[in-house]
């Protein structure tokens, strides 16, 4: 399991434990004031521009300062604003547990893209409670909307029915955190427009946790089609032109499961992580 499903989750699953998206944990007010700063969503895409530009700056570094910078900011982002990669059956239970979900603008694809993509989703245990307020008025808020355009209420069926439509996309489920252990956000993320996936993928500062899950390949059921390869965010899956069949590497496997919706034939599954001796690793 990784370290916060030891040191949050009571030996279990963190982001399945309850208490983590209870609005209780905003009794402490330096988490309050972390995520009452953003107070519009352009202050919001402000601060992901910047992390952006400094992200791309660590990256130019030598290695060896490289290296030692990634364990300073990894810890600070891990006790701040971290993520984990979810699929999409404990995404439903998620949502079977939380009370309120909310579809937002997604902050990193205002900055990237320049448009507003709804890829975003605020959860809670408590409807009206402080963390859903301190949402709506962020994104009801922005300069030149329309009261509460951005606020978007949904049902647990009408989530899981846009989170289905986001994997036809490509996108991988995750989950984040409002200083740490505050479970505030579910994102659905690409490597191209997402701030935190370019971080942990592309210039190697990890962001995120990866799944407790990784995939697995059955080469009986594996036809070759390739069409897998089109979905994976993370380049664990390639092709082996000697069995004409598709071939994932556990160790850079995030166990997102996404693939499994181009297999037209199930070959895919995902298997506990920590029974892979090569991917039980976080």
């Amino acid at each position: 399991m990784c370290q916060f499903c030891h040191q949050h989750g009571e030996g279990r699953k963190w982001y399945l434990n309850a208490a983590n998206y209870s609005d209780d944990m905003l009794a402490d007010a330096r988490r309050r004031k972390f995520i009452e700063q953003f107070d519009s969503l352009d202050d919001a895409t402000r601060a992901v521009e910047r992390g952006h530009r400094s992200i791309e700056r660590v990256g130019r570094l030598p290695r060896f300062i490289k290296f030692m910078l990634k364990r300073v900011l990894t810890g600070k982002m891990k006790q701040l604003h971290y993520g984990q990669v979810v699929p999409i059956e404990e995404i439903g239970q998620i949502f079977g547990f939380t009370n309120s979900i909310v579809r937002v603008a997604c902050v990193c694809r205002k900055e990237t893209t320049r448009k507003e993509q709804r890829y975003c989703y605020g959860v809670s245990l408590e409807p009206h409670g402080v963390f859903m307020q301190t949402v709506k008025r962020l994104f009801s808020n922005s300069p030149g909307a329309p009261d509460m355009a951005g606020f978007e209420a949904l049902t647990p069926g009408e989530a899981m029915a846009s989170f289905y439509n986001h994997e036809k996309e490509g996108l991988c489920h995750t989950v984040w955190t409002f200083r740490t252990p505050f479970i505030g956000g579910i994102c659905n993320c690409d490597r191209s427009d997402c701030l935190a996936m370019r971080s942990t993928i592309t210039h190697d500062l990890p962001a995120m946790f990866r799944a407790e899950f990784v995939a697995h390949v059955d080469p009986d059921l594996c036809n070759g089609c390739r069409e897998c390869m089109r979905f994976c965010q993370f380049g664990a899956l390639s092709f082996s032109a000697a069995n004409r069949r598709s071939v994932i590497d556990q160790q850079f496997c995030y166990g997102c499961g996404v693939c499994r919706v181009a297999c037209t034939r199930q070959a895919i599954t995902l298997v506990d992580r920590s029974s892979s001796p090569v991917a039980n690793v976080w």
